[in-house]
């Protein structure tokens, strides 16, 4: 059926106690705003309408997409007001029906959605749920024959229908040839002095139109964020529910409580992830692949069989297999890694592209380099890649050994199979084969002595 997409995300979020938009506060690094959308998209409607107020173009700003319409409520008198402000957009893109969804409820599913709009585009469907403790939330008023004809708001509610469990969620699917009507008979007569969207139902019922309830697959699909300790609550709602994922395909998680999923993760088997680690944008772990504890991966790919030990930052980089990494190491963006490479502790990369077998084991600056096959890279070696304006690049080749403590002053070649002494500053290529060495002649001065402090005078 033709589906306009409208998602009211208008609102300051006062208990969120911070001036940026509500919904643009992250869940799992990407704005909750971005997880409605995102679910909306997988419905195919012929548009999406997004009503904004608060935070001025902020939300426009940061949420884009060619498929999105844009629609400022300004000020802000309710959820029917909102629709109000949406109508000339929704005319402008007709359709059968109209699903309300809201920019701070961010986990609503894709198949609960699909099931209210199995009821079609003749009824108006409410998406409600039971809870233990519905305080805040309007009351779903039934009849004696258990058919939905009214929503009772908390501030408004009487004492018997503060009693009622079954809430609702605000999500719901409208005729949308039944809007502008509906609209148009809505008043502020209430104690928020807004315009309630949910007194649409009595209209509907009113004009015959069938009110429909359906209820998710999960109650937490229409939990919203209203303060940062409900924001926290949803995070682990949405972490359990990839480590559960991750869990089901075989991936070993020492802690499922303690994985951190800010993007796409997809994993091979027999991977194994400890404790506190965070995985964020495209990531891929080969087969075997094991991630130590307090570790970062983003926009990655891991090999398989490498093993990356803890408190180690992968960001933007190729890993091949076999490969060994850290512990404390940080691959920049731009690093790639050959099979059985391995980055020691304290090791930083940018930019590096690192040949099959070769090492670069302990504290160590290599950048804008391209290393060859089986190369040896000493302890404390840095390559000089920015003269203060441009970066320019070092070639080490296959079977280089470099001494430790070397500095490499790009641009300049290490010639296959050479050497380079401990402590020598590279000018100018080191020849194929040889070895090169630059550093002062080592001599003892007779005599000298140490400098003692001066005394106060």
């Amino acid at each position: 059926m033709p589906l306009n997409v409208l998602i009211l995300a208008a609102g300051r979020g006062v208990r969120m106690r911070s001036a940026l938009p509500k919904v643009l506060h992250p869940l799992a690094g990407r704005p909750l705003l971005q997880h409605t959308i995102d679910t909306a998209r997988l419905l195919t409607p012929r548009k999406i309408c997004v009503v904004y107020g608060y935070g001025g173009e902020t939300v426009p700003q940061t949420i884009a997409g060619d498929d999105l319409v844009f629609v400022k409520q300004e000020p802000q008198l309710g959820t029917g007001h909102a629709l109000m402000q949406a109508m000339p957009a929704l005319a402008a893109n007709p359709a059968s029906a109209t699903l309300v969804l809201y920019g701070d409820v961010p986990l609503i599913g894709r198949e609960t959605l699909t099931r209210m709009l199995a009821n079609g585009d003749r009824r108006l469907t409410l998406l409600t749920v039971a809870l233990g403790d519905p305080t805040g939330y309007g009351r779903i008023v039934r009849d004696a024959q258990n058919a939905v004809r009214a929503i009772g708001e908390q501030k408004d509610a009487s004492e018997a229908q503060l009693n009622i469990t079954e809430i609702n969620t605000g999500i719901m699917l409208i005729p949308t040839a039944c809007l502008p009507g509906w609209l148009a008979k809505l008043t502020t007569e209430n104690a928020q002095g807004e315009y309630y969207l949910t007194d649409i139902v009595a209209l509907a019922i009113a004009d015959g139109v069938e009110v429909a309830a359906a209820q998710p697959n999960h109650n937490w699909e229409a939990l919203g964020v209203n303060s940062k300790a409900q924001l926290a609550s949803l995070e682990r709602i949405y972490q359990q529910n990839i480590a559960d994922a991750l869990l089901e395909a075989g991936v070993t998680l020492v802690d499922p409580a303690r994985l951190d999923v800010r993007g796409n993760l997809r994993c091979g088997a027999d991977v194994f992830i400890d404790i506190n680690c965070v995985f964020e944008g495209e990531v891929v772990l080969g087969d075997g692949v094991r991630i130590g504890a307090n570790c970062v991966v983003r926009n990655s790919t891991v090999g398989a069989q490498t093993r990356l030990e803890p408190f180690s930052l992968i960001d933007d980089a190729q890993v091949g297999a076999d490969c060994s990494i850290g512990p404390f190491a940080r691959l920049r963006p731009g690093t790639t890694m050959g099979m059985g490479a391995k980055i020691g502790n304290f090791v930083e990369t940018k930019k590096a592209v690192i040949g099959d077998g070769s090492k670069i084991n302990h504290l160590s600056y290599v950048g804008d380099t391209d290393v060859g096959r089986n190369v040896n890279i000493g302890a404390g070696t840095i390559t000089c890649n920015y003269d203060g304006v441009n970066k320019h690049r070092t070639v080490i080749e296959d079977d280089a050994f470099i001494g430790s403590d070397t500095q490499l002053v790009a641009p300049v070649t290490v010639g296959r199979g050479a050497t380079l002494g401990a402590g020598t500053t590279l000018t100018a290529d080191a020849p194929a084969g040889q070895l090169t060495i630059s550093r002062a002649r080592q001599s003892t001065i007779a005599g000298w002595k140490r400098p003692v402090k001066k005394g106060k005078q």
